[in-house]
């Protein structure tokens, strides 16, 4: 996968016209069903995140084709999901990924609407997360506002770490950079990854409340 990367990253340097296009088709992929699985975008993403550090492409094409795609491939499987209800899970492909649609179901029933925004987040549920929700018969415009507001929220996020860690080193002369300096720097990083993590567990293992227990037996 990495080498795959790389290569979509060299093309990206050779084609910069095409960096958008290339960045909306990575997003699809990933959020589609099946081709998610095989086809994980993260290296992508910090990679051209550090193309957009050291000035190689413009963030504006690649942050709205990383949106557009993104929520494309939601929206995809969504409808499979409402075309073709549960029982596209006994269909093939599907039924080789039975457990992991699974998961994705008792994530969606547990969190309703906030399963769809977080789930892309998710490595092992980002791609089933909006086939079960069409599956167990969400309404359209809920979906697809969860669906748009993960997407603006995803991409640069995926991003900003390969743009930061790119743009820090340029600024940074790593040469006279002192022992104390990278401890700081060390220290840092894994105090904001410990707390991003905690502040994620909370969030998610809250009980819904009345009202969201109300929608989602709607969506039951």
């Amino acid at each position: 996968m990495q080498e795959f990367a790389a290569d979509l990253g060299t093309f990206i340097e050779a084609n910069k016209a095409w960096a958008g296009v290339v960045m909306a088709l990575v997003a699809f992929g990933e959020s589609t069903i099946i081709v998610g699985v095989l086809i994980p975008a993260t290296p992508f993403l910090l990679l051209v995140g550090g193309l957009i550090a050291s000035g190689v492409v413009d963030p504006l094409p690649v942050l709205l084709g990383a949106f557009t795609g993104a929520v494309a491939g939601d929206f995809v499987g969504y409808l499979l999901g409402r075309r073709f209800g549960p029982g596209l899970v006994y269909r093939w492909p599907l039924s080789n990924y039975r457990e992991g649609i699974a998961r994705a179901r008792l994530f969606f029933r547990r969190y309703g609407f906030a399963a769809v925004f977080f789930g892309r987040f998710f490595g092992p549920i980002r791609c089933t997360i909006p086939v079960v929700a069409g599956m167990m018969g969400m309404d359209s415009r809920r979906f697809q506002l969860a669906n748009m507001f993960s997407a603006a929220v995803w991409a640069p996020v995926m991003i900003a770490p390969g743009f930061l860690a790119v743009h820090g080193l340029m600024e940074a002369d790593i040469r006279t950079m002192s022992e104390t300096g990278w401890l700081g720097l060390a220290i840092f990083m894994t105090v904001g990854g410990t707390v991003a993590a905690i502040v994620g567990v909370k969030l998610l293992g809250r009980r819904p409340t009345r009202r969201a227990k109300r929608g989602l037996a709607r969506v039951e």
